[in-house]
């Protein structure tokens, strides 16, 4: 019942941009299963109440569908791809923006006896899992919300902290909560996966962005390739292409240029990197981006 009322929640108060009047909360409607396209996949949850897709990080996939939930608490470099959509039954999905002070407050104040679990490694930045009644019920009055503007203010934030507690205290609880927790080795990549994207033109040593996360390098690698699936020099790889690839679709005839900009001194190298990664050279990739516009791809579904 809660799937059916999602459902046709979402299919009416979907618009072209995903936006809606709840801060923090996207819909997004898709019919068509498009080519995988790549994206940053930001802090979120996302349901999905039809449809289903397919998420790429590194070397990991995650496939999730109706009545699935993916959290992502990492902003990572990802691949998403719409597997089942289309116009008589297009893709319906509800996505949420997860804040790690929102986090953090949550399990100050519940206490470690309310949200302690076995001893946890650090985590992987992406989960998926089945979304349990209690979280859909929670996701459905959050939407029904769109149609009362006069409670929207006051019952949005109560019913987005239900969500968030029951997304801490569910089956990918150890992802979620990492992501309010300072010193969580999740966090301590995340500091290192901030700074490598805001500097990923500029070449690094490992050693020094480990430092700067606040670990060994030994354990800045493990706890790394645990979150992001990739190693740090991979990770700037993919943010340098994705970056390569969005200068393309508005200067299209300056491929060198374009390359040197995201931190690419050798063309052959970018277009060989470029070609791996997207499928086809710099050039032909420009004039194709020129003639399409896929939908977001992120995790949202």
């Amino acid at each position: 019942m809660c799937l059916d009322e999602l459902r046709a929640l979402l299919a009416r108060h979907a618009r072209p941009d995903w936006s809606t009047a709840i801060d923090g909360v996207l819909i997004s409607k898709v019919d068509s299963a498009d080519p995988p396209v790549p994206s940053m996949s930001g802090t979120v949850l996302a349901v999905i109440a039809q449809g289903a897709k397919r998420l790429a990080l590194g070397e990991r996939v995650y496939a999730y569908g109706p009545g699935q939930y993916l959290v992502a608490s990492v902003d990572l470099p990802v691949t998403g791809q719409f597997t089942q959509a289309e116009p008589e039954q297009p893709a319906l999905g509800f996505g949420l923006t997860l804040e790690p002070s929102a986090v953090a407050e949550l399990l100050l104040r519940a206490g470690p006896a309310d949200t302690s679990r076995t001893r946890e490694g650090t985590p992987s930045g992406i989960a998926v899992g089945d979304a349990p009644p209690a979280l859909l019920d929670a996701v459905v009055r959050l939407l029904r919300l769109l149609d009362e503007p006069r409670d929207r203010p006051v019952l949005a934030p109560l019913v987005k902290r239900e969500i968030l507690w029951r997304l801490i205290t569910g089956e990918q609880g150890a992802t979620v909560r990492q992501l309010g927790l300072a010193d969580s080795g999740l966090s301590h990549v995340s500091r290192a996966a901030r700074w490598i994207r805001e500097h990923y033109a500029e070449p690094f040593r490992v050693e020094d962005v480990a430092r700067l996360s606040g670990m060994s390098v030994s354990a800045f690698y493990r706890n790394f390739q645990a979150v992001t699936a990739m190693s740090p020099i991979q990770f700037q790889k993919q943010i340098r292409l994705q970056e390569a690839r969005l200068l393309l679709a508005t200067h299209p005839g300056d491929v060198t240029g374009v390359g040197r900009r995201v931190g690419y001194d050798n063309p052959s190298q970018f277009s060989r990197e470029y070609r791996r990664r997207f499928g086809a050279p710099p050039s032909r990739d420009a004039a194709r981006l020129r003639d399409t516009a896929p939908a977001p791809a992120g995790v949202l579904p």
